[in-house]
């Protein structure tokens, strides 16, 4: 029986980087179109990664612990990973015939593109793939509806989440902007992922809302996914969902810190994403809300928020 060639991409990080990795994704897809496109990531990301119709399969694998191998050799291994050398070296022990990756000076057989701090994560990607002739368009972003309903058809979603806390502005404010936009006339729902539930607790009882309001811990990815999609509006910060806002062209408005929009935002021709940011950068890592986040205030989001709701005719 012939064994199939397989390209095995490595990108076992969170939410927001498997939806910034999915331009180059397909560039792979239509680039290698009769390999076997295996995506090393975390497993609760495979019912999104399978819906961008990008790769076949997803291999479990969080952070640079070593994946378990694939079920035949690697033709060719991908790192959307990061810019090595550890990522460059746990894709090695899979001996595959080829490694696609940034240059390191502690990984010296492995030619590449230099690495740029500065660039916009989307399009680092699709950089690191037309440096090997592999062409791919970073506006590629778009995804197709989940074959689930949205649990809140026409709704605000507020995330007040973050991966860490210098990215989280604060609940109280999350719920001021909440319960305005409740008077306005809008459902307002709240989201958040299972470790979250609390924090969603709070904005939705600080903002007054019903505890049908309270949707954390309660949608699966392709059920965010949908609700997102059906929204009328996102409010959240450097997150995951504001990225899932991106895909779906659902207006939004994110909230940036510490790290610059131009790294991490929507693209700049899709004004249906507003962004607020104070223009300081800082610790993404960081175990307080960044100053800079901080700086955002109620009044500036709920004027915003206001503005792109009504946004019908712009640009999706």
């Amino acid at each position: 029986m012939a064994v199939t060639a397989r390209v095995l991409a490595l990108r076992a990080l969170g939410l927001g980087d498997l939806l910034t990795a999915v331009p180059a994704l397909r560039a792979l897809r239509r680039g290698l179109p009769s390999r076997t496109l295996t995506l090393a990531a975390p497993p609760e990301l495979t019912p999104l990664a399978l819906l961008t119709g990008a790769v076949d399969e997803v291999l479990p694998a969080a952070g640079l612990v070593a994946p378990p191998p694939p079920a035949g050799p690697v033709e060719l291994a991908v790192n959307l990973h990061g810019c090595g050398p550890q990522s460059h070296r746990l894709l090695q022990e899979l001996r595959p015939g080829r490694l696609l990756a940034f240059a390191h000076p502690d990984v010296p057989e492995v030619e590449g593109p230099a690495w740029d701090e500065g660039e916009h994560e989307v399009r680092r990607w699709c950089r690191l793939l037309a440096w090997y002739g592999i062409a791919a368009d970073p506006a590629d972003l778009d995804l197709p509806r989940p074959p689930c309903p949205s649990p809140a058809p026409g709704a605000v979603v507020v995330h007040p989440g973050a991966a860490f806390p210098a990215r989280r502005w604060p609940a109280e404010r999350f719920a001021a902007v909440a319960a305005a936009l409740r008077a306005d006339g809008h459902r307002v729902v709240v989201t958040g992922g299972p470790g979250e539930t609390a924090l969603a607790r709070e904005v939705v009882v600080l903002a007054g809302l019903e505890d049908e309001a309270d949707l954390s811990g309660r949608t699966g990815l392709l059920e965010l996914a949908a609700l997102v999609a059906d929204a009328r509006l996102v409010v959240c910060g450097d997150t995951g969902t504001g990225h899932l806002a991106t895909a779906y062209r659902t207006p939004s408005v994110l909230l940036f810190g510490p790290t610059p929009p131009g790294r991490w935002g929507p693209p700049p021709d899709r004004p249906r994403h507003q962004v607020l940011w104070a223009g300081r950068s800082g610790d993404p890592h960081g175990r307080a809300p960044d100053p800079g986040l901080l700086e955002i205030s109620v009044t500036a989001v709920k004027e915003r928020a206001r503005r792109t709701v009504g946004m019908e005719g712009a640009t999706r």
